[in-house]
């Protein structure tokens, strides 16, 4: 899976931890036994753009953590041509990746890396909006995440 990353926050604070999107997928296309040959876009932005993208797509005026607007959502299967399949985009706040990660009392790679994974899995199709299905993507979410970030991992 190719990850195309888009830095909108101006910062190269997070450059060093880009490679956790590489193995996040690997590891997904691993766990999903995924062939085809994808590429998802992972944009990082701060509060202020993440609330505005909420409001404007989801009519939620809120910030949020992560955002993920897949291509199938719009688009048939059979209307992907390419090589590689486009599953869609990730909008990563990085500012809730520092709160939540002291919230939750883990790293700022587990959370940063947490927030792509959750994304991505909504980009393959995976959801949480009724407990079932929660319970597949959240178990799913775990077992990705623990290969590539340990829980109790502090940085």
């Amino acid at each position: 899976m190719k990850c195309v990353i888009i830095n909108k926050t101006r910062s190269k604070e997070f450059k060093p931890y880009y490679y956790l999107f590489e193995e996040i997928a690997e590891q997904t296309e691993k766990c999903l036994q995924l062939i085809d040959n994808y590429t998802i876009s992972i944009i990082l932005v701060r509060s202020k753009k993440i609330h505005q993208i909420n409001r404007d797509y989801r009519h939620i005026d809120r910030p949020t953590d992560v955002i993920s607007f897949a291509i199938n959502d719009t688009q048939d299967d059979y209307e992907i041509m390419d090589e590689e399949k486009e599953l869609g985009d990730i909008f990563i706040n990085v500012d809730y990746a520092y709160e939540q990660a002291q919230r939750y009392g883990h790293s700022f790679q587990r959370e940063f890396g947490f927030l792509f994974c959750h994304g991505l899995l909504h980009c393959l199709g995976y959801d949480h909006m009724i407990k079932e299905d929660e319970k597949v993507m959240f178990a799913l979410q775990d077992e990705i995440m623990d290969k590539v970030v340990r829980r109790d991992e502090k940085i």
